[in-house]
């Protein structure tokens, strides 16, 4: 299918329209977990419907240090994939587009959850995000906007938003998609060495792992994940762990050892200079 590249919110807004509209929202470098999203928003819309996926690299949620020049842009290669999983459109805006004027005054603040694991190691981090995702909600108005559940925070954070400030969208989370040897896609892993990958998959085999002793509680997923970590840390390169977080899927607080019920096995950690967060959910003990 020919698919269109808009560049303008006034090129966007003109967009004729049919059936229910869904969107995915991407920073570029599509890989198989993007097209992955895009394929379900058109299964969901049906052939009538529109999928519309954005690229853009949002300024607002990279913090100093990180990685925000370097972030691979792909433009070609992204029309190419998400065309060819279904997409009748892609809008991939300038900054100035975005945010004109400079960075907004106003923005849309994450309260507690995003201070939390991701939001700890990157202070402002998702408030960013949910300015710009925001934002786009209104450029794009969908019906349905697909979110990956590799982000699970950003994801539960995403849901949060819509749901206390009304916005009139139904959140849709789809599931992690892995490499053939579990490693979870993501646009960083172009970065890491052959070395650097085999430490890094340490982290799905910790996650994968403890998921096994699930049914024996919240301590025994803990310990199981931490054994292969600890371990992962002596590798060379070493694995250097950020966090690992047995979490309420709710709020992302820890769960105590007697929990029972639905939870994410959240971990991030640095190989090399590659930053990678990883996540499955559980359910934990004895469900509720």
């Amino acid at each position: 299918m020919t698919t269109q590249l808009i560049r303008t919110a006034e090129e966007l807004h003109s967009l004729p329209r049919g059936g229910r509209r869904a969107v995915v929202m991407t920073m570029g470098a599509l890989h198989e977990g993007h097209a992955t999203l895009v394929r379900e928003a058109r299964r969901l819309v049906g052939p009538e419907g529109q999928v519309v996926v954005t690229v853009f690299v949002n300024p607002l949620q990279f913090g100093a240090g990180e990685d925000l020049d370097r972030y691979p842009r792909t433009l070609d290669a992204d029309l190419a994939i998400a065309g060819g999983a279904g997409a009748d459109a892609v809008f991939a805006p300038s900054v100035d587009e975005v945010y004109p004027g400079g960075e907004p005054q106003v923005r849309i603040t994450a309260g507690p959850m995003g201070e939390r694991l991701e939001g700890a190691s990157r202070p402002g981090h998702f408030d960013g995000v949910l300015t710009v995702v925001g934002k786009l909600l209104h450029l794009t108005g969908p019906d349905v906007a697909l979110f990956g559940q590799k982000d699970a925070q950003q994801l539960a954070l995403i849901r949060r938003m819509a749901r206390d400030l009304n916005f009139p969208v139904e959140i849709v989370g789809v599931p992690t998609v892995r490499e053939g040897d579990n490693l979870a896609l993501s646009s960083r892993n172009r970065y890491l060495s052959e070395a650097d990958r085999t430490t890094a998959l340490e982290l799905s085999r910790a996650l994968l792992t403890a998921g096994t002793s699930a049914g024996e509680g919240a301590a025994p997923v803990r310990r199981s994940a931490m054994a292969i970590l600890d371990g992962a840390a002596r590798l060379e390169p070493p694995l250097r762990l950020d966090y690992l977080a047995l979490v309420d899927p709710s709020d992302f607080t820890e769960v105590p050892d007697d929990y029972s019920g639905e939870a994410v096995l959240a971990v991030a950690a640095k190989v090399g200079t590659t930053r990678l967060i990883d996540n499955i959910p559980l359910t934990v003990g004895a469900a509720r």
